[in-house]
């Protein structure tokens, strides 16, 4: 019998040794992890304008559609905004074709004193020559001096009053550019009383009521997308060294018995999860102890119609068996 016996733990030490080695080369070319977990892009939806709250017109988990309409902020004031800016820019415009009108009587008048100025610039100089040679009176060239002063002050008063009227044209149109622009920002903060959904998924985190108060660009709640669903899987160090981006992957989610989904690899993390933490561990005192770090793995998932929900825990097996993204 003690033959038997010895022959009996002999064997199953084998099976042990045996099991315990194809475990090992089976972690070994299919690593796998527990600390795992399902992720989304969220977007923290806020207004870009400050009021209070009209409407709101979604409620929790609610599926919506890029486009949306998820709440209203009360737009009288905007609307009363609007409505003196367009005022402004109308009174603006109503003044700016004033001086255009203005311009171009002056440019009449300034022609007028134009053709005035060359005629009595014409007679002075005849005068001038005739009384050189003595047909004229020194009171008649004094006559003809004077109409061609005169002309030449009517020209220069005429030539100031256009510049005037252009330099006051171009700050008109100024005020106009300025109004306009005015009037812009007054009907996009109107438009940014209704907030819409930016993407499709669902409502998350959601408090909001009609009468409350928001401030211009402070979250309110939060749209899950329901686009790209990826897995962070905290893989230890050791298990990295056959990973490499593109190899396929299978997960089984905690909350979805039974469903298996499937995914590749899609990046490595250059850093260990407590590395990047706002309290990373240190590891400079006497007692030190060698702990195996993690390093994030991010998982790419297939296209797949089950419920997902972010931050669920999944089961993350890795085949490094086989070709790298088909090749």
């Amino acid at each position: 019998m003690k033959p038997l016996k010895i022959a009996a733990v002999a064997l199953i030490l084998a099976a042990i040794t045996v099991g315990l080695v194809l475990f090992w080369r089976h972690e070994e070319r299919y690593p796998s992890t527990q600390d795992a977990y399902l992720g989304a892009n969220i977007i923290y939806v806020a207004a870009q304008v400050t009021g209070q709250v009209a409407d709101v017109h979604v409620i929790e988990n609610q599926p919506v559609k890029n486009g949306d309409l998820l709440f209203t902020i009360d737009d009288t004031q905007f609307k009363a905004s609007v409505d003196a800016a367009k005022a402004n820019l109308d009174s603006a415009i109503q003044q700016a074709k004033s001086y255009s009108t203005q311009i171009a009587a002056a440019e009449a008048s300034v022609d007028s004193a134009q053709s005035a100025y060359d005629t009595a610039l014409k007679s002075f100089e005849r005068a001038k020559a005739l009384f050189a040679s003595g047909d004229v009176a020194q009171a008649s060239l004094d006559q003809t001096a004077s109409d061609f002063a005169q002309a030449s002050a009517r020209l220069t008063t005429s030539q100031s009053s256009l510049l005037a009227l252009k330099s006051g044209l171009l700050a008109k149109q100024d005020d106009i550019l300025s109004a306009r622009a005015q009037l812009e920002i007054a009907e996009t903060n109107l438009a940014w009383t209704k907030i819409h959904a930016a993407a499709d998924g669902w409502i998350a985190n959601l408090t909001l009521r009609p009468g409350s108060s928001v401030s211009a660009n402070a979250p309110q709640f939060s749209i899950v997308e329901s686009s790209d669903w990826w897995v962070d899987a905290n893989f230890k160090e050791t298990a990295l060294t056959r990973i490499r981006p593109g190899q396929p992957v299978t997960i089984r989610v905690d909350m979805l018995p039974g469903t298996t989904l499937t995914g590749k690899v899609a990046s490595i993390g250059r850093g260990s999860g407590d590395t990047f933490s706002l309290l990373p561990s240190e590891n400079a005192s006497g007692n030190w102890v060698k702990v195996t770090r993690r390093f994030p793995v991010r998982i790419e998932l297939d296209p797949t119609d089950a419920p997902l929900r972010v931050g669920g825990s999944s089961k993350v097996v890795v085949d490094t068996t086989g070709p790298v993204d088909g090749k």
